[in-house]
């Protein structure tokens, strides 16, 4: 009778786990030493069979070399821990000059679990499930709380990879939660770069292990192995629209334009999704066309429910006022920035960055109309929000005239974000052609990818009142989009 690790030997009251080393009556705890346990495993494994002296002795001393009068106390031992089986025979039988037999009937099947070992082992998957559903709603609390479910998920199952893509997520929303901050957190930015990466290395199959590692490679810097990840994630598994949904995230044009479509096909109504597509058309000059996508796309944000909504946006009231606002349709732009504002307080993890965009663009439609004061306030509460709004800044300064120079907001750097600072700068001294310049320089020398795509409905530029200085940057911004 062949014993196998996993085993458990049941006989009258008694249960006797080999794996576990756990001897039990009556579910009380048996006191036996390790080395009476191994040879009573060894008896109750070939019931019904005689078992030598010579087997036992190997069982309990493995290669010490003990008297037959070890092994003849071992047995009694044994039989005091036993007692007798009902009728009064005991449950190993001495066959002289032979060795031992286990008398008794048992029963052997596999180990099973109590309900604190079932918990146990399902505690690191109720810890995922639980953190991705916090992690979908885009909840600022809800990140926390789902970096803390992964963290135990991981301390339970080191090498589990649901629990590293699940902490990896948390982690480069965490990071997201203060993009716009001074000082952005990197050391969560770093610890979502780990944990995707073990991911993918313990899942090599898994899409979302890639879909992940996508997410962090983009807002790391490295935008090409981004979209590589991306696009891998989306061959494994083509049915999971939040594989789509990074695609749509970390590409641009026309493939970004398509990862969202099928987003929609497979997760009809989902906010984000139309915010991605009317991006592309902005960077593209089709306002039309963009409009298009955000009316939906503002129906799918104000029927979100914070509590249960999956990937619930913001930003699609400010994108429609912007573009509106480019149209020169002022009233309809305030209505769309007055609709944003009212989700500030909905927790949402960009509603402070998008919040602070808003009362900037407002701002910036109150100076254009001239009305000074109010645009100064409005420029405010964009920076009481984000303090280092540069664009905010900008507007404020164009408040005061008689500021002076030392209180520029900063931007340094030559990327194009910085050179739409600058050039909103110019655009308020009437200095279109040489903002327009700045830009289209910028764009040139700037890798591929989403960079200035909000030029044609920047409210401080005014590129649409002043087109022709601004051809050539917008030439380059409308190729980078095809």
């Amino acid at each position: 009778m062949p014993r196998s690790a996993g085993d458990v030997y049941r006989f009258g009251p008694f249960e006797l786990d080999s794996s576990q080393r756990r001897f039990v009556r009556d579910g009380e705890p048996v006191p036996v030493s390790d080395r009476h346990l191994d040879i009573l495993v060894l008896l109750a494994s070939n019931a019904g069979q005689v078992v030598s002296k010579d087997a036992l002795i190997a069982a309990g001393w493995k290669d010490v070399a003990v008297s037959d009068n070890s092994i003849e106390q071992a047995i009694s031992s044994l039989r005091r821990a036993l007692g007798s089986q009902p009728g009064g025979a005991p449950y190993i039988e001495t066959l002289a000059r032979r060795g031992y037999r286990f008398s008794a009937t048992v029963e052997r099947g596999p180990v099973r679990q109590s309900d604190a070992a079932l918990d146990a082992l399902l505690a690191p998957y109720r810890a995922f499930v639980e953190g991705r559903a916090a992690l979908e709603t885009l909840d600022r609390g809800a990140v926390t709380r789902a970096r803390d479910a992964f963290a135990q998920a991981l301390g339970a199952e080191p090498n589990h990879p649901s629990a590293h893509i699940g902490m990896a997520n948390a982690c480069i929303l965490g990071f997201e939660s203060t993009r716009a901050d001074a000082t952005p957190d990197a050391d969560a930015l770093r610890e979502a770069a780990h944990h995707a990466r073990e991911g993918c290395r313990l899942d090599p199959a898994s899409g979302e292990a890639w879909s992940t590692l996508a997410f962090v490679l983009h807002r790391s810097g490295d935008a090409r192995e981004a979209i590589a990840a991306a696009r891998k994630a989306v061959t494994l598994d083509p049915d999971d629209w939040r594989h789509f949904l990074r695609l749509a995230f970390v590409s641009w044009g026309e493939e970004r334009l398509r990862a969202a479509r099928r987003v929609l096909t497979l997760y009809p109504g989902l906010a984000l999704a139309y915010w991605f597509a009317a991006s592309v058309f902005i960077a593209r000059q089709a306002l039309d066309a963009a409009l298009e996508e955000l009316r939906p796309g503002c129906v799918a944000q104000d029927g979100q429910r914070r509590k249960s909504g999956r990937f619930n946006a913001v930003g699609l009231h400010l994108l429609h006022g912007l573009v509106l606002a480019a149209q020169g349709r002022d009233d309809g732009a305030l209505d769309e920035f007055a609709r944003e504002l009212a989700f500030e307080d909905e927790g949402q993890l960009y509603a402070r960055e998008c919040c602070a965009n808003t009362w900037y663009a407002l701002g910036a439609i109150r100076l254009r109309q001239g009305h000074r004061d109010e645009a100064a306030a409005a420029f405010q509460e964009s920076l009481n929000r984000v303090p280092g709004q540069a664009l905010a800044m900008v507007g404020l300064r164009a408040t005061a005239p008689s500021a002076s120079q030392s209180e520029a907001p900063r931007h340094d750097g030559s990327g194009v974000d910085a050179a739409i600072v600058r050039a909103a700068a110019l655009a308020l001294q009437d200095e279109h052609a040489a903002a327009a310049h700045l830009c289209a320089e910028a764009l040139t020398q700037a890798e591929p990818g989403t960079a200035g795509w909000l030029l044609p409905v920047e409210p401080l530029l005014q590129v649409a009142a002043h087109r022709d200085a601004w051809a050539a940057a917008l030439a380059i911004l409308r190729d980078r989009a095809s």
